[in-house]
């Protein structure tokens, strides 16, 4: 008997639901037939419009011409997240894409640094970042190299409408073959031998039938726990907000090559340029502050004037206790959420479809395939919540309830002991297929104040005098390099300006 798997059918549009379709489309689609469902009269959340540099990667596979991908989407470019006010008030340091620093030798440039600076000879850590210095300059180039040098170029990902990116994911996924079906999903209906889903009742009447099903029905999850109960791991008391209003404005300010996260009293302000308007959001603890309130703080600190209603979305950090079960996968904020912080939404989809991929089964849905998938899913939640978490812990704010509760809360033992390890030696381990690198963590426990206390003893290999001529060697590099470069804004309209202007 074949048993291999002949229809996927994806339940739920928006960035989730036609990710999955475009690249299982791109990727299976002379072998598979793929139906997505979804209704026009259910809204998508539609604010994940940040990104990181995997997004080029999922681009690229799509076949995307980028200057065109650029301009259909409103974008602009990203260079990393800036952290104001997070590690104290009035301070400011960006998580910057890419490396930081030359290997100087067989230990992290890290450890170089922070000898230099044990001695006094060492500027600030984001001197030595270029992606950082472009960033805070508002510079924005396409650089692979640094000349005939060893330092990498630009790393960078997008600010986007994740409406108008959803709609051109719909448009390559129809290209290769996947049909739309308009309804909302009334009844799904269960094998009575094994639990897997059947088919789907819309309340149109019509029936859909397949052999794996995705959800991306958001919070819902209409297949995975409506239908499935796969179960919910609430992971609040270790990221306590729970709210985020959201709302868009037309754009006074400068069109910032970089994410803004600015620390407000009960959680935190998102602010994304895009060409046509700029995304704000508020993340907050419904435990510390009110709707009202935190509705207020946010239209008091836009940079231009509201486009719309401020919009109030409810939320519990955490995942399915099963991210596959059964003949079924969920993916977005059907499979969890953690909230925007580093701007992981649209990668754990993408990591997600990946990951089926590699390991597509048949339509036995073999337990081992199940049990990697969630093995490997849970994995990077994990991590990436630790990465999430470091930031509300390592706060040296004690002006509200709600950073004094952060920075006494307690946290996953993998978290403790990555921090432990730092503060004693300076050592930062990628555990395993980690998302977040040794750069990143660098720069958020520098920037929030955890301090090294020693070095790893190979960086004395490297003398003191020739170590400070090499740092300032690079330090004027990087200046030269952004000097050279573009205005960001004057990159975009040279290159890929969108046909609808700013407002």
């Amino acid at each position: 008997m074949d048993q291999r798997i002949k229809k996927v059918v994806i339940v739920g549009g928006g960035s989730a639901g036609w990710m999955a379709a475009a690249v299982l489309g791109r990727a299976m689609g002379k072998l598979l037939d793929i139906e997505l469902v979804e209704s026009d009269a259910i809204a998508t959340v539609g604010v994940g419009e940040a990104t990181i540099p995997q997004i080029r990667l999922l681009n690229r596979f799509l076949g995307f011409d980028e200057d065109a991908f650029i301009r259909q989407t409103q974008a602009t470019f990203k260079l990393g997240i800036a952290f104001e006010g997070w590690g104290r008030p009035d301070e400011r340091y960006i998580h910057a894409f890419g490396d930081i620093g030359l290997p100087l030798g067989m230990q992290p440039f890290s450890q170089y640094w922070l000898k230099a600076r044990a001695a006094g000879g060492a500027a600030p850590l984001w001197d030595y970042s270029l992606n950082a210095q472009a960033a805070f300059a508002g510079k924005f180039a396409r650089i692979e190299k640094v000349g005939e040098t060893s330092l990498d170029g630009i790393k960078y990902a997008f600010h986007f409408d994740a409406t108008l990116y959803a709609r051109l994911l719909r448009k390559t996924a129809e290209a290769h073959g996947v049909t739309r079906t308009e309804g909302t999903v009334a009844d799904v209906r269960l094998r009575a031998d094994d639990g897997f889903i059947e088919s789907l009742q819309l309340d149109n009447g019509a029936r859909v039938t397949g052999d794996l099903f995705i959800d991306c029905t958001g919070f819902r999850a209409v297949l995975i726990e409506g239908a499935l109960q796969a179960g919910y791991e609430d992971w609040s008391c270790f990221l306590p907000c729970n709210r985020a209003i959201a709302v868009p404005s037309t754009t006074d300010g400068p069109m910032r090559p970089y994410t803004q996260s600015l620390a407000r009293p009960a959680g935190w302000q998102w602010r994304i340029p895009l060409q046509h308007r700029t995304g704000n959001g508020h993340v907050f603890s419904s435990a510390h502050m009110s709707d009202d309130e935190a509705t207020a703080i946010l239209l008091g600190n836009l940079e231009g004037e509201a486009l719309a209603e401020p919009r109030i979305i409810r939320f519990t950090t955490g995942h399915r206790r099963q991210f596959w079960r059964r003949n079924c996968i969920a993916l977005g904020l059907a499979a969890g959420f953690m909230e925007p912080l580093e701007s992981t939404a649209i990668y754990l989809v993408q990591a997600g479809i990946s990951r089926l991929l590699g390991l597509f089964p048949d339509k036995t849905c073999a337990a081992v395939l199940v049990e990697e998938y969630n093995r490997q899913t849970l994995f990077e939640y994990e991590r990436i919540r630790d990465f999430l978490i470091l930031h509300y812990k390592a706060t040296q704010r004690s002006d509200t309830a709600f950073w004094r509760d952060c920075a006494h809360m307690d946290i996953p033992h993998s978290l403790a002991h990555k921090i432990a390890l730092f503060a004693q030696s300076g050592l930062i381990l990628r555990d395993g297929q980690e998302l977040f690198t040794e750069p990143g963590w660098l720069q958020v426990m520098t920037g929030q104040h955890i301090t090294a206390h020693s070095y790893h003893h190979q960086a004395d290999l490297v003398p003191q005098q020739q170590l400070e001529a090499v740092l300032a060697d690079l330090r004027r590099l990087i200046a030269e390099t952004v000097q050279a470069m573009p205005g960001h804004a004057d990159f975009i309209r040279q290159h890929c300006a969108a046909s609808v202007p700013r407002s």
